[in-house]
């Protein structure tokens, strides 16, 4: 492990993604167990002799283990290949991590502090095992027969991978969109356990429109011949077509409609007028958006996509844990709690980060809820980093 003091100012460095197989079974959701279970994980920093420092950092529906620094490994494809990523990251944005303006020396969760540990989500396809892993009762594939998951199955594959690194209790966990239904999910699954969470841009459950728009991204998939019922590996074909109008839908509702207008507007993309096409792309907007689909294709999995989004879906704490109250759902909750909303952000709106500040109030628990007034809609999680990171330092700070 690379002590922080020998960085450069504000990077951890160059990192290398680790794997670690889980000894017992995962007992899931949906009544199955899955065996064997690999775990792809980065850390960042110094764990302290007490072991009192470890900030779990969980990532959004495409992200992984890579939150941080530089990877020694050239990447299929930048999980920073989002709005104004380019803008942005420049030439470096290719290997650095999802979360690199937030995790380091001095910034929000200070490597000089704290022992900051990421892992790919049960289910992915960045290393931990999903729906492209191989079935050790088939030596294929699981496909469509990957168990369906949660929330909460995440965030216990997440607690035995930390017994498994010896680390009992968390200074904090922390993550925006589904990295922060992880961290409330731990505050309510494992309220002894946790002494803070950050939740930023995220929900107690998403809104109706947000679930409308993840079924038309999934239908997508679904509807490509080239899914082959979830059976494509292997075969040289794959729903790419599918995955590609996912993640063009996926990514309008990341954004806003000014985001789009100052960006974008109706330029033309590669002639001074239209060309009477309707199979190219004519606009910015348009060329953007199948760009956007095109690298993503090569560095995701469809059948991973499905199961990350029927997750996010599922997740409910007033369902789950509260007979339909939120109130009641947050009873057992002991960590303080941190939440950043955004107000262009109509995906996880603010007024779900305010149900919860409020419920968590009615039961006189610490709470506090910042709302950021900027333009981005839900990816400003990723892009407001330097407006965040003093919220954030002067919370765990407390």
């Amino acid at each position: 492990m690379v002590h922080a003091s020998t960085l450069a100012a504000g990077s951890v460095g160059s990192v290398e993604t680790r794997y670690l197989d889980l000894a017992a079974p995962v007992r899931l959701d949906c009544g199955r167990e899955l065996h064997p279970v690999r775990v792809a994980y980065e850390t960042y920093g110094t764990l302290s002799p007490r072991r009192d420092n470890v900030i779990l950092v969980c990532h959004a529906l495409s992200g992984d283990a890579h939150a941080a620094g530089f990877s020694k490994v050239a990447p299929d494809g930048s999980t920073r290949d989002g709005f104004a990523a380019e803008d942005r990251d420049g030439a470096a944005g290719e290997g650095l991590g999802w979360w690199d303006g937030m995790i380091g020396p001095g910034k929000a969760f200070d490597t000089d502090r704290f022992f900051v540990v990421s892992t790919n989500l049960l289910g992915g396809c960045r290393g931990t095992t999903g729906p492209s892993s191989t079935d050790p009762a088939t030596g294929r594939p699981y496909g469509p027969d990957f168990p369906v998951i949660t929330v909460a199955d995440m965030v216990r594959t997440e607690r035995a991978f930390l017994d498994a690194l010896g680390i009992e209790r968390l200074a904090a966990v922390a993550g925006g969109s589904l990295g922060g239904m992880q961290a409330l999910e731990w505050a309510t699954l494992y309220p002894d356990q946790v002494d803070s969470i950050v939740v930023i841009a995220s929900t107690h459950a998403l809104h109706p429109q947000g679930m409308a728009w993840n079924a038309i991204a999934r239908e997508s998939i679904l509807r490509d011949p080239d899914w082959q019922g979830g059976n494509y590996y292997g075969t040289g074909r794959a729903p790419d077509a599918g995955m590609g109008v996912a993640r063009m839908v996926g990514h309008v509702t990341y954004l806003s409609a000014p985001a789009l207008r100052d960006k974008f507007g109706r330029k033309l993309q590669f002639a001074d007028d239209i060309r009477y096409t309707i199979t190219e792309p004519e606009f910015e907007v348009e060329n953007y958006l199948r760009h956007q689909a095109d690298s993503f294709v090569k560095r995701f999995d469809a059948n991973t996509y499905l199961t990350m989004s029927r997750a996010l879906t599922y997740f409910d704490l007033a369902r789950q844990y509260g007979d339909g109250s939120l109130e009641r759902a947050l009873e057992a909750v002991s960590a303080r709690t941190l939440l950043i909303t955004f107000s262009s952000d109509w995906l996880y709106p603010p007024s779900a980060s305010e149900d919860i500040d409020e419920a968590l109030r009615a039961l006189g628990k610490p709470t506090e809820l910042h709302l950021i007034d900027a333009p981005y809609g839900h990816d400003c999680f990723l892009l407001e980093e330097e407006r965040q990171t003093p919220i954030v330092r002067r919370f765990l700070a407390g």
